[in-house]
């Protein structure tokens, strides 16, 4: 390693050495819980993003629904408690309870029962 390479890593260092002396000479005057707080604060920062990058992933692992379309048996992915459109038939769907299922707006019947035979009786004139 010759002496060049050497000031140059030393000027790289320079930054947080000056930073280093700083917060050293905050804490010998009485002043350690300004350091204390920068430090949390500095913590925070570094952490934060990656527990709401976890807690999102958890979020979505617990809500992400992969399902077929009961109408046309398409298999899509959507969002649990919501409503959206087949994107291979146009049907409107709502997703609950991780199934999809045909969104009926209020007053409609929707019929899926089968036939049922009836017999008839025959009326006299």
């Amino acid at each position: 390693m010759s002496l060049k390479t050497f000031q140059v890593n030393l000027s790289n260092l320079r930054p947080w050495l000056t930073l280093l002396v700083f917060m050293w000479l905050l804490g010998s005057l009485g002043l350690g819980w300004l350091v204390n707080s920068l430090l949390i604060i500095v913590g925070l920062l570094l952490v934060a993003p990656i527990i709401a990058f976890l807690g999102f992933r958890l979020w979505l692992q617990r809500n992400l629904v992969s399902d077929r379309c009961p109408v046309c048996q398409y298999e899509f992915t959507g969002l649990n408690k919501t409503q959206l459109q087949c994107p291979n038939c146009g049907e409107q769907l709502l997703i609950q309870n991780s199934h999809f299922q045909r969104f009926t707006p209020d007053g409609t019947i929707d019929v899926t029962a089968t036939a049922v035979e009836v017999q008839s009786q025959v009326l006299e004139e």
